[in-house]
């Protein structure tokens, strides 16, 4: 049974949130204020936390922030309907998925669904495939690490998996709506951006170029194109 942190002043809304979760088969334990729930979630007994930004005592962008130095548990933020900037800065800061208040309870089982199935490790690859290498970055399947010149880059899940799905079609363009099906398993609704800053993040932790070359380009109103293996030997 996996463990899901929910953390969230509101004591009746975490009482709902169980009531959905817990005949899906999850175990919910909630924490109604921020200290305490970063202490909770850096615990390592949960699979997954939904974190509220506004708390007492911490809010929830830092307890995201000391969360993400810490650990790459996997996050879904509540925001406030048509809070467009505080859901930018949650994704920005590592937050792995996030869900506008007042919501449906069965759209947040879906978002915790999707994002657990992402944080899954791939079944055992075969050996020839499982490092991936493209320019400067190796991707090690197995290990799900990702290397940029041999250093270590740290990733979320949502920007491990956009790699991974972007690097399978260096030189083509993957359509957004691909990237929202695959990545973030839902559909791509009119005025999601998430992905858009997914994007973002993933290029200023692999820097924006490589060789002279954009490293990931945006094709404007239909996807991106990562960099071919021809581009990116700089020739």
């Amino acid at each position: 049974m996996q463990r899901i942190l929910v953390i969230d002043d509101d004591i009746e809304l975490c009482e709902l949130v169980a009531e959905y979760l817990e005949p899906d088969g999850y175990q919910v334990e909630a924490v109604h204020d921020g200290e305490a729930g970063l202490d909770r979630a850096l615990s390592g007994e949960h699979a997954l936390a939904v974190l509220d930004y506004m708390l007492p005592s911490m809010n929830g962008f830092e307890v995201l922030r000391q969360i993400r130095v810490r650990s790459r548990l996997p996050i879904v933020m509540l925001t406030a309907r048509g809070d467009d900037i505080n859901r930018i800065i949650g994704l920005q800061m590592g937050a792995d998925d996030y869900l506008p208040k007042p919501f449906n309870p069965l759209e947040l089982v879906a978002r915790i669904s999707a994002v657990l199935r992402r944080t899954q490790t791939e079944p055992e690859a075969k050996q020839e495939t499982a490092i991936t290498v493209l320019g400067d970055i190796e991707i090690d399947k197995r290990t799900r690490t990702v290397r940029r010149g041999g250093e270590i880059v740290e990733l979320t899940v949502v920007e491990y998996s956009l790699l991974v799905k972007l690097l399978s079609a260096p030189g083509r363009i993957v359509e957004r709506e691909e990237l929202v099906r695959e990545v973030l398993h839902r559909n791509l609704s009119p005025f999601d951006r998430s992905i858009d800053t997914h994007v973002s993040n993933l290029r200023k932790k692999l820097g924006h170029q490589v060789n002279g070359v954009e490293r990931i380009k945006t094709v404007r109103g239909i996807g991106y194109i990562y960099a071919s293996p021809e581009d990116l030997k700089g020739e």
